[in-house]
């Protein structure tokens, strides 16, 4: 669909170049019988130039690609307005391509929480001194999480503040088909913080979702072009599945971060250990479980909530993983799944591939 939205853009940007010839007399320019004078030549070449600049930027991915593109949009029509007779139809390319730029704006509008939110995060962050994790840091943990983190190779690096995770996947709804999906997601150590962003692909069109959790506070807003939501929950049942959430992300991606003081632990057998984590007066509790190796292969909890219908509903909760991978040095799984375990069997509602991960990240970033 952008392809097609830049094509039409490409076009109609060039036909504004007939105005620019015709002014200069440049060459004969048939289809246009008004004159138009040099001053107006000028801005017709503008507005086809905007034109472009909007295309390059669509392919470049930029998502402020609508705002030469609105701007063009402006000044063309007021030319066609000069020149009505000649040029009246380019009003429908111009709405045409005006839907398209309040979408583009409503995305990145949409957007533009997300990167406010983790810029303060990485701000408030980069003061933070970061000490080596030794051996001595993780006397208290159960045996087998001892040895995962040994087998992950966080030991003698830096303790970690904060990360940046990108993903490539798919999820979906009961009864319904799956969709691509790519995320962005920032974590924050010091104050328990999730932010997590994704663009989903559903019949052609590119969905964004956000999921926050701030100060024990979660929200989940999916939105069609940015601007009409579909899904728009917050608070309630929401901060406690988002603790669960944020916790499995500790387990599975941040595994320096187990010592945090937060987390209470009771080892359960050689292969398994039970965590409670308490965050902003919520308390929630996940069984680890590991395999002989050292990796941590699969992840439980009853503490989480899920959408159902109108409500949220609690349902157990799991994430097997596989596939470890070196990841910037550390070995850590780069395939997972997330499952609801509903009464009538289990469902996989997303697959997960891990893409990235960076540890510390600084403003910028």
């Amino acid at each position: 669909m952008k392809t097609a939205l830049a094509i039409f853009i490409l076009l109609h940007g060039i036909i504004h170049f007939l105005g620019f010839t015709k002014a200069f007399n440049l060459a004969p320019v048939d289809q246009l019988k008004q004159p138009i004078s040099i001053t107006s030549g000028f801005f017709w070449l503008l507005a086809g130039l905007l034109f472009l600049a909007a295309v390059l930027l669509v392919f470049l991915k930029a998502d402020w690609w609508w705002i030469p593109a609105l701007i063009a949009i402006v000044i063309s029509q007021f030319l066609i307005i000069l020149s009505w007779q000649d040029a009246r139809f380019g009003t429908i390319a111009n709405i045409i391509i005006l839907i398209a730029v309040v979408a583009g704006f409503g995305a990145w509008n949409f957007h533009r929480s997300f990167i406010n939110d983790y810029s303060n995060g990485l701000a408030r962050t980069q003061s933070i001194s970061t000490t080596l994790l030794t051996e001595a840091d993780i006397q208290h943990l159960p045996l087998p999480v001892q040895r995962y983190l040994r087998y992950t190779g966080v030991l003698n690096r830096e303790k970690v503040n904060n990360m940046k995770i990108t993903f490539t996947g798919q999820m979906r709804e009961k009864g319904k088909d799956w969709f691509e999906l790519h995320s962005t997601q920032y974590n924050f150590f010091d104050i328990p913080t999730r932010l997590f962003y994704m663009t989903g692909k559903m019949k052609g069109l590119t969905i964004p979702g956000y999921h926050s959790y701030k100060n024990g506070i979660a929200g989940m807003q999916v939105k069609l072009f940015g601007l009409i939501p579909v899904v728009n929950v917050s608070e309630g049942e929401l901060n406690q599945a988002e603790t669960v959430t944020v916790f499995n992300d500790m387990c599975l991606m941040a595994p320096a971060s187990l010592i945090d003081k937060r987390i209470q632990w009771k080892e359960s057998d050689s292969l398994s250990s039970k965590a409670t984590f308490t965050c902003n007066g919520i308390t929630i509790t996940a069984i680890l479980y590991f395999n002989k190796v050292g990796q941590l292969v699969n992840f439980v909890s009853d503490d989480r909530y899920a959408i159902s219908g109108k409500s949220l509903k609690r349902y157990r909760f799991s994430t097997p993983v596989r596939e470890y991978k070196n990841i910037n040095g550390l070995n850590l799984c780069s395939l997972g799944e997330v499952v609801w375990h509903y009464p009538d069997g289990e469902f996989v509602y997303g697959r997960f591939i891990l893409e990235s991960v960076e540890y510390n990240v600084g403003p910028g970033k």
